[in-house]
């Protein structure tokens, strides 16, 4: 594994960090800066989605048949650190990084011609519709009814923590095709316009005081049997497959940018305190740590590797890290990160902060990080994983 970056690697970085400079703007800046979450509003990320989309970046891991820029690993690597360094604001990662990925694996010709371009233009905003009441981690035992009536599935049930339903246009949703033998075995892949008529959608505020995620409900929702991808009750393989995407590393620009933000909080709220300190440092461990799993990771997928447990290791690690580094933020601002400021802390906003500006965003973050160790497969299946596959127990 070579840590330092080839002659081509740095040119290529500078061709990135130039065209940050040239196309962020301020506000859009300020966004990045101000995420809560993963999830960007579409006001903001859609925006610029389309200035990368105009560069042929918007979908950094697709290949250029599809669209794509054509980068080999390093490139998405060097890609993903300048954007986070630079605060821009992140894409959904639904259509881009999920059903993107699954529609080139297993969509028809006329599938891939029909979304892929609506997914890089944004034109088609996509929603996940897999966890239901009562059937979070055991993703399994969903119970949303698709019964066939000629052409159509007929759909009747729910779907719940579907993040920015209320944004999209699109779902694509596991849905229980057969109720007979093992689990598994009975669930179908379906692509949805939320437009159909049934479909309902009603917002579920988190404790961060946000409206990101929300609850679905089918009644009677007829969809096209040509929206299925793959074959019918085959579903199962095809969400494995997008949860790879799902689980995939390449957390470490990001929490290298939140141990900056994590050490100036603390340092201006305790200066050298020792015991302080110590807890940015352990953080710092932990960050480098991570960087160096997912170099190592990126040198086997550029050898032709496969991630395999890597990529659960990296899920725990991961969220365990910037939980730590919420946690460090809140701590350090006191009170002032108890003060909930949703008015000042929209980009844009002329409003002046309680306080320091840190504190505008470490509390909601720190909420809403804390359903990171469950989304995506919670930690604890991920230590099952390893358990299984690493250790052979």
């Amino acid at each position: 594994m070579d840590l330092e970056l080839t002659p081509d690697d740095l040119a290529f970085q500078a061709e990135v960090r130039a065209f940050l400079d040239e196309n962020l703007t301020p506000e859009l800046r300020e966004a990045g800066a101000r995420l809560t979450s993963v999830f960007c509003e579409p006001r903001h990320s859609l925006v610029w989605q389309r200035i990368l989309h105009a560069q042929g970046w918007a979908a950094p891991a697709w290949p250029k048949e599809y669209g794509g820029p054509g980068w080999n690993e390093a490139q998405r690597a060097i890609f993903a650190a300048e954007c986070a360094r630079a605060s821009a604001p992140g894409l959904s990662p639904m259509g881009l990084k999920m059903v993107g990925p699954v529609i080139m694996g297993y969509g028809t010709p006329e599938q891939k011609a029909h979304y892929l371009p609506r997914i890089l233009s944004g034109e088609d905003y996509w929603c996940q519709g897999y966890s239901e009441p009562g059937s979070g981690s055991d993703l399994a035992s969903l119970q949303l009814k698709a019964e066939r009536d000629g052409d159509d599935y007929v759909l009747t049930g729910s779907k719940i923590w579907t993040t920015h339903a209320h944004h999209a246009n699109r779902m694509f949703c596991l849905v229980r095709t057969d109720a007979g033998g093992k689990p598994q075995a009975g669930i179908t892949f379906l692509l949805l316009d939320m437009a159909t008529p049934g479909i309902e959608v009603k917002p579920i505020i988190t404790l961060a005081g946000e409206h990101e995620v929300n609850q679905v409900f089918f009644d009677g929702v007829r969809v096209p049997q040509t929206n299925r991808i793959g074959p019918e009750n085959q579903g199962w393989t095809v969400a494995k497959y997008l949860l790879e995407f799902e689980r995939g590393g390449g957390s470490a620009p990001g929490l290298k940018v939140g141990l900056d933000r994590a050490d100036r909080v603390a340092r201006d709220a305790f200066g050298e305190d020792a015991a302080h300190r110590r807890r940015v440092v352990e953080a710092e461990i932990a960050v480098t740590a991570i960087d160096m799993s997912e170099r190592r990771v990126l040198a086997a997928l550029s050898a032709g590797g496969a991630p395999g447990p890597a990529s659960s290791m990296l899920k725990i690690n991961g969220t365990e890290a910037m939980q730590r580094l919420d946690e460090i933020s809140v701590a350090a601002l006191g009170a002032y990160a108890a003060v909930d400021q949703p008015e000042a802390r929209a980009a844009g906003s002329n409003i002046p902060p309680v306080g320091p500006e840190a504190g505008l965003v470490a509390m909601p973050r720190y909420l809403n990080n804390r359903a990171a160790s469950i989304y995506g497969g919670s930690n604890e299946i991920q230590r099952d994983i390893i358990a299984r596959l690493v250790l052979g127990l």
